[in-house]
C-alpha cells in the first residue's frame, strides 16, 4: 500500500487493533518524512521486479533494524510476520517486503553517498526548530564498542578480519578489541547532538572538540578531558567549562573547591551514562555489526537518529499517558 489511505482487501477486515505500536505511531506522527526524502532523492528506487522500493521506505526499515537489534535478515522476517512494521513502512499486508540482499544494498549505498550523516543531522534539526533540545548543557563521553570480527594475532592489523579495530585497555579488565563511540548529549533531554566513531585506542580528548556544538551554555565531562586549554578555549566562546579536574601524575593533591567542583558536576555528567545504557541494553550497541570505520560510522549516525526518533516519542507521550508497546 502506497501513501494515503487506500486499503488492501486484508486491511479492510482486519482489526484497528492489529499491529498497533504506540511508539512507532507517535515517531510516524511527530517526524516531518518530506525532509527526509529531499535527501533519499539522489538514490533510485530499490530492488527489481513490478514496483521499486522508494528510497523512504527503505530508510524506514534502516531505522527499523536499529530500534530492534535486527540483522538484515532478520529485518526481512520480521517484516513478513509484525504488522506493525509494515504499518510503519506504509506497506501493505498484500504487498511484498524487500529481502535481505535488497535492504543490504541500500545500506550500503547509504555509506557510499555519505547519507547517513546528513540524515541524522536532518533530524536534529527537526528537533531543534521545534524547541526539544535545552542547549543548558552538552555532555560528552566515550564508550567502548567490541569489533565484529576476531582480534589479530600479534597486532598485525593488516590481516586483521577489521583492519581498522584496535585494542584499548580497559583498567581492572584487561584489553577491548573494537572501537570507541564518542557522544555529545543534550543535557535535560539525553538527545543526541553529536556522535563520532574512531578505533578504541583513541584518547577521548583528542576528538572533544568535535562534539561540542557552540550554541549550548556549558560543557560537562570527566577527567579523561580535563585539560587546561579546552577550559580556556570553551571560556572563549562563551561557555562554561563544566569538566571534573584530576591529579596530574605525582602534581599536588585537589584543592578543596576543586573537590567541590567535581561533587557537584558528577551527578550531571553521569546522566549521558543513561544514554550508553539504552543504546546497549535496549538497542544491542554492545558490538560494531559490521567490519571497517567507514561502515560502522555510517551505523552509528542510524542508531543515533533512530535513538532520537524514539527519545522524542517517549517525551512527547509523557504528556499524553498512553502505553508505549516496543
Amino acid at each position: 500500500m502506497g501513501k494515503g489511505e487506500q486499503l488492501g482487501l486484508a486491511e479492510a477486515f482486519a482489526s484497528q487493533k492489529l499491529g498497533v505500536n504506540r511508539r512507532l505511531e507517535r515517531i510516524t506522527a511527530e517526524v516531518k518524512w518530506y525532509r527526509f526524502e529531499k535527501l533519499l532523492r539522489r538514490l533510485e528506487p530499490e530492488g527489481a521486479g513490478r514496483r521499486p522500493y522508494e528510497p523512504l521506505l527503505m530508510f524506514k526499515a534502516m531505522l527499523l533494524a536499529q530500534l530492534y537489534t535486527l540483522s538484515d535478515a532478520e529485518l526481512e522476517e520480521q517484516l513478513n510476520d509484525k504488522v506493525s512494521f509494515r504499518r510503519f513502512l506504509e506497506l501493505g499486508l498484500e504487498d511484498d517486503a524487500p529481502d535481505h540482499t535488497t535492504l543490504c544494498r541500500f545500506r550500503n549505498r547509504l555509506v557510499e553517498t555519505g547519507l547517513s550523516e546528513k540524515l541524522f543531522a536532518e533530524f536534529n534539526r527537526q528537533i531543534e526548530g521545534r524547541g526539544l533540545v535545552l542547549r543548558q548543557g552538552t555532555m560528552i563521553d566515550a564508550t567502548l564498542v567490541t569489533a565484529a570480527g576476531k582480534p589479530p594475532a600479534d597486532d598485525n592489523f593488516a590481516e586483521a578480519s577489521d583492519p581498522d579495530a584496535r585494542f584499548a585497555k580497559i583498567e581492572g579488565k584487561g584489553t577491548s578489541y573494537g572501537y570507541k563511540a564518542h557522544l555529545g548529549v543534550d543535557q535535560g533531554t539525553r538527545l543526541i547532538r553529536a556522535a563520532l566513531l574512531t578505533p578504541a585506542n583513541v584518547n577521548e580528548t583528542v576528538v572533544a572538540e568535535a562534539l561540542v556544538c557552540g550554541d549550548e551554555k556549558a560543557v560537562y565531562a570527566d577527567k579523561a578531558y580535563a585539560k587546561r586549554e579546552r577550559r580556556e578555549a570553551l571560556r572563549a566562546r562563551g561557555i562554561k567549562p563544566r569538566i571534573m579536574h584530576k591529579r596530574w601524575g605525582g602534581g599536588p593533591q585537589l584543592s578543596p573547591w576543586q573537590k567541590l567542583h567535581n561533587r557537584l558536576i558528577a551527578p550531571i555528567r553521569a546522566e549521558v551514562e543513561t544514554v550508553f545504557a539504552t543504546l546497549k541494553r535496549r538497542l544491542g550497541y554492545r558490538l560494531v555489526r559490521y567490519r571497517g570505520l567507514v561502515k560502522n560510522q555510517a551505523q552509528l549516525f542510524l542508531l543515533a537518529l533512530a535513538y532520537n526518533m524514539r527519545r522524542v516519542a517517549d517525551l512527547l507521550l509523557r504528556k499524553r499517558p498512553d502505553s508505549v508497546s516496543t
